[in-house]
């Protein structure tokens, strides 16, 4: 069975602020540039010691006084973990594509492939590798749909419909090759998957800036509601999200918690206790209930060394865990300790030691039901590498 991507979040809080903003400046408003990764890969309980190109993602910008528009889509294949396809680019998917409208400098609305505002944005951590909420479909979550935003004072509201998850991409999976994690028809090799599709979501997040101590404080709650289509018995169910957050950062510190609570409601034609998300070109099982808790460190070393070319020194940890409800379903538990750079002004480089129990990215667990029933049931670990030019 084709093991899943281990995916680096590149544009995550932690390579966002480490970057400095350079890319081709085509006009005055216009923008574009890429990213091109690789990635090491260290799994000595499965005798996993991969070194591979990974990723090219191109991207463009455009800013106006009024108009503003973004995209970026993504490119993989041949190498692991993709190595069941024949070339580079058997795999892409867009990442994000919206045009807005700014009123003014508070207010906007985006139109196209765009963010769901939920629980800590843009990214639930500063890690690079990213947390349980990803693979549960509510971290870095996008969707077609509009979305208005706007700021007052200390506080930020953002408020999206949503009528349907990403347009395929090109690749093997049946419901899978998108960006985010989103239900969808599972594979031949999920058991007990379903087919589920999302349809018509409304989201709303309300956060206010406060300072706490010193700390400067963003404190936030989010939630979201939206139908699940099934294809097999032509009856809709329904998702429902809640969420409560907190950052806090103060001079080389910050620090992040979130709470959040999913409850889907599948019309499946066998078991309910269970939804099918996919991503990345493949597909597993997620419980249907549950509640997802996270906590994320990090801090910054100023200053450069060794002739001033590296800089942005970073040092990082993270832990999420997703409690399932009933069903005798076995949490699932995952820990990242890292630390990242940069090399001169272009190269990115981070590592990550990663600890997982039932965790479907981690180790020699089962990819397909770790986050449904659980997997080996015991802590698993493995080591992993980015490596990216940024131009």
């Amino acid at each position: 069975m084709k093991r899943p991507l281990l995916r680096f979040g590149v544009g995550a809080c932690l390579i966002g602020s480490a970057l400095p903003a350079f890319a081709l400046q085509v006009t005055d408003n216009l923008q574009i540039g890429a990213a091109i990764r690789a990635r090491v890969d260290y799994d000595p309980d499965r005798d996993i010691q991969k070194f591979n190109f990974d990723t090219f993602r191109p991207y463009i910008n455009y800013n106006s006084d009024t108009w503003i528009a973004s995209a970026r889509y993504r490119f993989y294949g041949k190498a692991y973990p993709y190595q069941y396809t024949e070339k580079f680019g058997d795999i892409s998917f867009p990442e994000y594509a919206w045009v807005g409208y700014k009123f003014d400098e508070n207010r906007q609305v985006q139109v196209g492939l765009n963010q769901v505002p939920f629980g800590i944005l843009p990214y639930f951590s500063n890690t690079v590798t990213e947390t349980l909420g990803y693979t549960l479909g509510l971290e870095d979550l996008y969707e077609v749909g509009a979305k208005y935003k706007q700021k007052f004072g200390d506080w930020d509201v953002q408020a999206g419909y949503y009528v349907r998850p990403a347009w395929q991409g090109k690749g093997t999976s049946k419901g899978g090759v998108t960006y985010s994690n989103v239900p969808s028809d599972a594979d031949s090799y999920v058991e007990d998957g379903s087919n589920n599709q999302e349809r018509n979501m409304i989201a709303l997040r309300v956060a206010k800036t406060v300072d706490l101590g010193g700390w400067k404080t963003e404190l936030g709650a989010s939630a979201l509601t939206s139908e699940l289509q099934n294809r097999d018995t032509d009856d809709n169910g329904r998702r429902n999200a809640l969420a409560l957050h907190m950052t806090s950062s103060k001079g080389s510190w910050t620090t992040g918690l979130l709470a959040a609570r999913q409850q889907m409601s599948p019309r499946n034609p066998g078991n309910d206790d269970l939804v099918t998300l996919g991503g990345y070109d493949s597909s597993y099982n997620v419980a249907s209930r549950g509640t997802l808790l996270m906590a994320d460190l990090n801090y910054d070393i100023g200053g450069k060394y060794l002739g001033d070319w590296v800089n942005a020194i970073k040092l990082y940890g993270n832990y999420s865990t997703f409690l399932k409800s009933g069903n005798g379903y076995e949490d699932t538990q995952r820990y990242i300790a890292g630390a990242s750079f940069m090399v001169g002004d272009h190269v990115f480089i981070a590592t990550e030691w990663l600890f997982g129990k039932n965790d479907p990215y981690v180790g020699g667990s089962s990819y397909t039901q770790s986050l449904a029933a659980g997997g080996s049931d015991q802590w698993e670990n493995q080591v992993l590498m980015n490596i990216g030019y940024y131009f």
